[in-house]
């Protein structure tokens, strides 16, 4: 059988097993199975072999041991409240402004994405937290839960992110490693942020009744120093843990893994100084760290199968010719692979789509000379949207099941599509100004 009808037939085996909904895992390694000993003649041993030393390399890269250390953080940062804190002073400091609640959600997700680096922690934490009071003030419903999902999603985004180590993992490359993803991820994602920001002030200034402010005399219980003491209280216990984290990976003290053992061991600092610690919370956070990088271990391991196989068969090679061989203008075959992972994430997880793509499409940026680090951020700000894009966005369905009676699935859908559009302006931005990606990774770590 032809590598083009094989390349055909895999893909096309694979949407139709999603489809049918069984776990991305084995989905991925069952399909890579199949047409794997389609390939090799129903070699059973010589696939076995391959499949066995892929799964011991993967286990064998060091970078990946961050994955647990930073979900373990998220846990305990989880459930030491430190979110709660924060939104409750910036409700009080910016809920006078119109869409001043709103704006406080976007500044509290912004803060916890750069401690978490998980999406359903912030979706969920700031579902619980902040729908109720915006519900309360009469904000609209789709604008409320548009903001809630959309800053959320900043998690996978603003570094320390697990997307960021995987994608670093998966690549191997010096120009793409965790350090430089992390340092070229800041401001994509304060840009996003700020996106998200200036769209809820000047909509909701135009139309005040989408997010009313909080009443005068409510505001004026705090003085200005009070506020700004409250902020400050609530806002330097994260600050000092992101500084801890970020601080040694771009000045060169610690690895991207030292760092992530260094942000565990802070997050249970905060965690007791706040006293919310106990062996219970750090039993339930040890249990969600762990059935966690299980997941997303075994999507590693599924993903690598199916990679393995197509790349083995020629279809990296049959996707390059369509895509290089075609004539098409450099930035269009760009354009061509950007929509591609784009419409993948309406229907996929990030972390399939990463471990199916990058092997496919690093090679295919390598050739048509993109810098490598721009061309991963383009990927990975396209992959946040996975989780806005109906009708399988995650931080949709994670929203939907904490939001109060009232709430339906269309509300959701109606209020994230204008924050779609945001992330797609943002991703055009990243595209017209590669500096945007490239100024702090070489600011710390020089020229690549």
């Amino acid at each position: 059988m032809s590598p083009e009808i094989m390349t055909v037939a895999m893909f096309a085996s694979l949407i139709v097993a999603i489809t049918f909904g069984h776990p991305l895992a084995y989905t991925l390694a069952a399909v890579a199975t199949l047409f794997g000993l389609i390939d090799n003649g129903w070699n059973v041993p010589a696939l076995f072999d391959m499949f066995a030393n892929n799964t011991y390399g993967l286990m064998e890269n060091y970078v990946l041991v961050a994955i647990p250390l930073f979900i373990l953080m998220a846990q305990l940062l989880d459930r030491s409240k430190v979110s709660d804190e924060l939104f409750e002073s910036l409700y009080v400091v910016l809920g006078g402004l119109k869409g001043g609640l709103g704006l406080a959600v976007v500044v509290v997700c912004t803060v916890f994405a750069a401690t978490t680096g998980i999406v359903g922690a912030s979706v969920v934490a700031m579902g619980l937290l902040a729908t109720p009071a915006l519900m309360k003030k009469n904000y609209q419903m789709e604008m409320s839960a548009g903001v809630i999902c959309a800053a959320g999603t900043l998690g996978i985004l603003i570094p320390p992110s697990i997307m960021m180590v995987v994608y670093g993992g998966l690549t191997g490359m010096k120009e793409t490693s965790v350090g430089n993803l992390f340092a070229a991820a800041i401001l994509p994602g304060l840009l996003l942020s700020g996106l998200y920001f200036a769209y809820i002030l000047i909509r909701c200034n135009i139309n005040p009744k989408l997010g009313p402010p909080i009443s005068k005399e409510e505001a004026s219980k705090y003085s200005t120093a009070k506020k700004i003491m409250m902020t400050l209280k609530s806002l330097i216990p994260p600050m000092a843990l992101i500084l801890a984290v970020m601080g040694t990976i771009l000045a060169g003290v610690a690895t991207p893994t030292e760092a992530a053992a260094l942000g565990a061991f802070g997050a249970l600092i905060l965690a007791v100084v706040s006293r919310k610690f106990s062996w219970q919370v750090m039993k339930e956070s040890a249990y969600a760290t762990m059935s966690t990088t299980a997941m997303v271990m075994m999507l590693f391991v599924g993903g690598k199968f199916f990679s393995t196989v197509f790349l083995s068969m020629g279809g990296g090679d049959v996707v390059a010719d369509v895509l290089i061989g075609s004539g098409l203008n450099r930035y269009v075959v760009l354009i061509i692979m950007m929509a591609i992972v784009f419409v993948m994430g309406m229907f996929i997880d990030w972390a399939a789509i990463l471990l199916v793509t990058v092997p496919i499409f690093m090679p295919i940026a390598m050739e048509l000379e993109f810098n490598p680090l721009w061309f991963s951020m383009l990927m990975c700000v396209n992959l946040q949207t996975s989780f806005l894009t109906p009708p399988f966005g995650y931080a949709l369905f994670y929203f939907k099941g904490v939001a109060p009676e009232g709430y339906t699935i269309g509300h959701v859908y109606r209020g994230i599509l204008p924050f779609v559009f945001l992330q797609v302006l943002g991703l055009a931005i990243l595209f017209f100004f590669p500096s945007i990606v490239t100024y702090l990774p070489e600011l710390f770590f020089g020229p690549s």
